[in-house]
């Protein structure tokens, strides 16, 4: 199955000015934030990617007016707890970020969710899923890093090396801003995300002159080093439906371009009971960050069918 973006044009929205609800939500051993949108039927429970946070997925909620839907900043992101990183790192296992989603949605007594993860976020869901299954009520994979064969990105441009001299401190949301809009891959994204990005992804440094980034380097390194775990099996134990939304492949031959493609396997549909495949080749890896109403339209798909 493939799509496309919906064409522009007069339809629903969020008000501009409504602003989520913000409240602290327990994880598994660590404390999360959660932002909350009002609406009904089923709730929708966002989990970002690696070095992302919550507010991400604004932009792809005021496409859902009327829908309940709730973004968790997961453990080390945003402004969710960061447990230190001095033990070997064994506090961002893959794993734990699962049990985080799965204990927020026990702790917020949430049944018929529609689980949304994008790259690790995918991963998250998906584990919370296996691990509360009579809570929830469907998934939408948005390019999760979810295959058989487990392993961190590597290469200069695309491994934790990299990633942990990623610049951490900047003047302004604006600075950041104005810099990441000139240059790809942020150029492709949607203007409101990547200021979204910006403005919730800083957090003011101590000294109160300057901001750094919510996710540490240093942090968002040990995760992709952690690496992800095989979900294969766990998949299998589930009936609900699970809708995959992938991005264009990976080039092998531009290991430099290690975020460009997608870390999905093109197999991970079949491994659900009601798998669906959807192939989107238009998008890079950041599909939702370029194409958030096509995410939403699917998001609201997905409600309609388990309603």
């Amino acid at each position: 199955m493939t799509s496309s973006e919906p064409t522009d044009g007069a339809h629903p929205r969020r008000p501009s000015d409504e602003e989520p609800r913000r409240f602290e939500v327990a994880g598994h051993g660590v404390t999360q934030v959660a932002y909350e949108w009002a609406g009904s039927g089923p709730p929708l429970v966002f989990a970002h990617a690696t070095g992302f946070h919550a507010r991400l997925w604004d932009e792809v909620i005021r496409e859902l007016p009327g829908h309940r839907a709730i973004a968790l900043d997961l453990r080390g992101h945003g402004r969710a707890e960061k447990p230190s990183i001095d033990d070997g790192g064994e506090a961002y296992s893959w794993a734990h970020f699962g049990e985080d989603v799965a204990v927020a949605v026990r702790a917020l007594d949430l049944r018929g969710v529609i689980g949304v993860g994008h790259s690790m976020g995918g991963h998250s869901v998906t584990m919370a899923a296996s691990l509360e299954p009579g809570r929830f009520a469907a998934l939408a994979l948005v390019d999760a890093v979810i295959a058989r064969e487990i392993r961190a990105p590597d290469g200069e441009q695309g491994g934790p090396s990299f990633v942990a001299k990623r610049r951490d401190r900047w003047s302004s949301p604006d600075e950041m801003f104005d810099r990441f809009s000139r240059r790809e891959p942020h150029s492709r994204w949607h203007p409101q995300v990547l200021r979204d990005y910006c403005e919730y992804g800083l957090l003011p440094d101590r000294d109160g002159d300057s901001f750094q980034l919510a996710c540490p380097p240093r942090i968002e390194a040990m995760i992709y080093a952690m690496g992800s775990h095989d979900l294969h099996d766990a998949i299998r134990g589930l009936e609900i439906p699970a809708r995959v939304l992938r991005a264009r492949p990976r080039d092998p031959e531009n290991p430099a371009a290690a975020f460009d493609g997608s870390p999905t396997d093109p197999t991970v549909a079949s491994w659900f009971a009601q798998g669906e495949d959807v192939f989107l080749p238009e998008y890079s890896h950041f599909l939702p960050m370029e194409a958030p109403a096509l995410v939403a339209r699917h998001l609201a798909e997905l409600a309609t069918l388990v309603r």
